[in-house]
């Protein structure tokens, strides 16, 4: 079981390198399933994820009005979107999860959680976006667990491999076993 997260300083910095390595996984052959940030569709406190593999795009904040100090987060939105991604990694499988943040919703219990949790659990890798604002949140649901990487397209694609690599080499293990105790 992989469990890794990125954490970038500049702001946007680790959603543009998960959508730069994302597309440089699924080239290589990687079923991916999950969410990445997509174009903020009216500003920097609007979002929308692209889901993976291929789409939707699901905007998952709501306009609240000029003035609105209020939380924009369309939770009903948010979990459509988590119910896309956990549906795909049901039907379809995946060699790796990657989710563009471990936000609010996920300290809370909600959001992309449950399906973190299930990926690790059917020892699927997870890569997942972090902020500063919400690491405690992060290592009380995964303790110790999560490899921090490097903030780099490199590290980042590097760690994916070999993680993918890992399960697969440990699922053919696990075959090549049950195939030897059946010949015998």
């Amino acid at each position: 079981m992989r469990l890794a997260t990125v954490l970038a300083e500049e702001r946007g910095e680790t959603d543009r390198l998960l959508n730069c390595v994302v597309p440089r996984l699924q080239e290589s052959g990687t079923r991916v399933v999950g969410a990445l940030r997509a174009d903020a569709p009216q500003g920097e406190c609007d979002c929308a994820l692209t889901l993976l593999p291929g789409g939707p795009v699901v905007r998952i904040t709501q306009d609240l009005g000029a003035g609105s100090t209020a939380c924009r987060m369309d939770a009903g939105a948010l979990e459509e979107a988590v119910g896309i991604a956990s549906a795909r990694l049901e039907t379809n499988g995946a060699d790796l999860v990657v989710i563009n943040k471990f936000g609010l919703s996920e300290t809370e219990g909600r959001g992309f959680r449950a399906l973190i949790a299930e990926a690790m659990g059917r020892d699927i890798p997870v890569l997942v976006g972090l902020s500063a604002a919400h690491r405690e949140g992060f290592l009380r649901f995964a303790g110790e667990l999560a490899e921090p990487l490097a903030p780099t397209e490199a590290a980042i694609f590097e760690w994916c491999l070999a993680a993918v690599g890992a399960r697969m080499d440990r699922a053919a293990g696990g075959r090549h076993s049950q195939l030897e105790d059946e010949t015998q």
